[in-house]
């Protein structure tokens, strides 16, 4: 088939596939606003991580999530957290109390704790698992060996450093920052090799398709540029949001790019054409989505508050089946 045949052909299918399942349910996770959710890298588990300082740990059942505990170690905000590339049990949760922690699900206990310089608002593993990097208010980046537990390096940058990510290959380290720009810098000896003028604003978030060959950087002028990684060429822009760019997340089969902001939705975007395949009507901003590894459902949070204005600390779940009430 044609590739451009077969590319509306899935843009068809996809928009008919949302407007029968475009359906969200809302849990109950924390008692004040979500700032992280992720799943295991098999897609049985899903985690959020609140300025509550708990984190609370779901398993997936068919389209149904169930709250396996909640649990609050850390004596701070749980900013960010993400799961083992390969391994489904284990979890890292970064922290304004100047931690971070790593989980074993299985166990819903927190295994072992690693001391940092500031308040961590930003975490990534390596792509080989080897490696935690997280990011902290002051800019200074810290690499933990996760084998050793130990600090093995520390890098200091001299502008705003927002959100960190490894290509696939683990040789390149992406970071995007306060000047507009992405830097990519050689792993492990961090040298910097590109630095590419993504906006004219803020850029603040990036993150890479499961394919590995793009990768997706949002800006505070609230367009999101899709890139090729091997030419370094911007291929796309979305630009249907009108606040700053926040939170980034591409489907499983890096076909779809879910975005979001400010507005009061989220938009989901064919890759390869930036056309609107859905839109997620939320009732207040979005700081955090989410697709599931394996399935077309998408995790998010939203700064919700209830009718005495307080944060319902819940967690959404997109892309289930109308109900046929």
């Amino acid at each position: 088939m044609d590739e451009s045949v077969e590319r509306q052909t899935y843009l068809k299918d996809k928009i008919a596939y949302f407007e029968n399942n475009k359906r969200s349910k809302e849990y109950v996770a924390h008692q004040a606003k979500v700032h992280s959710v992720a799943w295991s890298c098999d897609g049985s588990r899903l985690a959020s991580g609140s300025f509550d300082k708990t984190v609370t740990i779901w398993t997936l059942d068919s389209d149904r999530l169930s709250k396996e505990g909640n649990y609050k170690v850390h004596s701070g905000s749980v900013d960010q957290l993400c799961w083992h590339p390969t391994k489904p049990d284990v979890l890292v949760t970064a922290s304004l109390d100047k931690t971070i922690r790593l989980w074993d699900a299985r166990a819903g206990k927190s295994t072992h704790t690693v001391n940092t310089k500031g308040e961590n608002i930003n975490i990534c593993w390596s792509s080989n698992g080897h490696t935690i990097a997280v990011g902290n208010k002051e800019d200074l980046l810290t690499f933990v060996d996760v084998r050793t537990l130990k600090v093995k390096h520390e890098e200091q940058f001299k502008f705003e450093v927002n959100e960190i990510a490894w290509n696939k290959e683990n040789d390149q380290f992406f970071l995007t920052n306060g000047n507009g720009c992405v830097v990519i810098l050689s792993w492990p000896d961090m040298k910097v090799l590109h630095t590419i003028t993504a906006h004219p604003a803020n850029c603040i978030c990036i993150e890479f398709d499961p394919s590995g060959k793009y990768f997706a950087a949002g800006s505070a002028d609230a367009l999101t540029s899709l890139w090729d990684v091997s030419e370094l060429a911007c291929i796309q822009m979305f630009s249907r949001l009108d606040w700053p760019v926040r939170t980034l997340s591409f489907s499983y089969d890096s076909q779809l790019l879910a975005s979001a902001s400010e507005d009061l939705f989220i938009d989901i975007a064919y890759v390869h054409t930036g056309e609107k395949v859905a839109q997620v009507t939320t009732q207040a901003p979005t700081f955090t989505v989410a697709w599931h590894p394996t399935k077309h459902l998408l995790a998010y949070a939203c700064d919700d508050k209830d009718k005495h204005d307080r944060d319902t600390g819940g967690i959404w779940l997109y892309g289930l089946a109308n109900s046929n009430a």
